[in-house]
């Protein structure tokens, strides 16, 4: 049973792609970029979701959402979880989107054996290590040479660019969570949950 190392998953978020997104961070990444807004995702630890659990909780958000976005870590680090996971989205509701972030470059991932095939399921790919000295935080992108591909005609480049550079949740907990490529700072002694700003977006809820 194919199954994927979760960091955090933030089921409705408006800061990691267009629309309402069911969001989610892979645990682990090999990249290393200097300045990475969550080396909290770098080594081991997170949580193994089964394939089917995760898409199951995705499918119980029902018409909530329009998309799935999927960052880290680093997702093509779990080529056989992320394969699946994208292929059994598209299998089970073709209407949502679908928008990945990582850290190597698109040919680096056209030249892994099971990247093509992640390629061809989705609809946005967000490239390239992220550079501290480039730092951008907007339209998606951490710092400005990253790129964002559109592999199908479901957005335009300006739908990306309008997605917000961060947001607040706060869930039914009680606790805040904090989300997107420009990650808010939170005044001393405000209440506030784990932060974990990601490779793209920034970061998400607790599991």
């Amino acid at each position: 049973m194919a199954e994927m190392r979760l960091h955090a998953v933030e089921p409705r978020s408006r800061a990691n792609g267009p629309g309402v997104r069911f969001a989610l961070w892979v645990q682990g990444c090999s990249l290393g970029c200097a300045g990475c807004f969550n080396p909290d995702t770098h080594a081991g630890g997170g949580e193994r979701w089964a394939v089917d659990r995760l898409v199951a909780a995705i499918a119980a958000e029902g018409d909530a959402i329009e998309g799935v976005t999927v960052s880290g870590g680093e997702p093509f680090e779990q080529p056989d979880g992320l394969l699946a996971l994208v292929s059994a989205l598209r299998a089970r509701n073709a209407g949502l989107s679908i928008l990945v972030f990582s850290g190597y470059e698109r040919a680096e991932i056209e030249a892994m054996p099971l990247g093509p095939a992640v390629l061809a399921q989705i609809d946005v790919l967000i490239d390239g290590r992220y550079r501290a000295p480039e730092r951008l935080g907007r339209g998606l992108r951490g710092s400005a040479n990253q790129r964002v591909h559109l592999l199908s005609d479901r957005y335009r480049a300006e739908e990306i660019e309008a997605t917000p550079e961060a947001e607040i949740v706060i869930g039914p907990d009680g606790l805040v969570r904090m989300s997107g490529v420009r990650p808010v700072k939170v005044a001393a002694g405000a209440p506030r949950a784990a932060r974990r700003p990601a490779t793209g977006p920034g970061s998400g809820s607790d599991l």
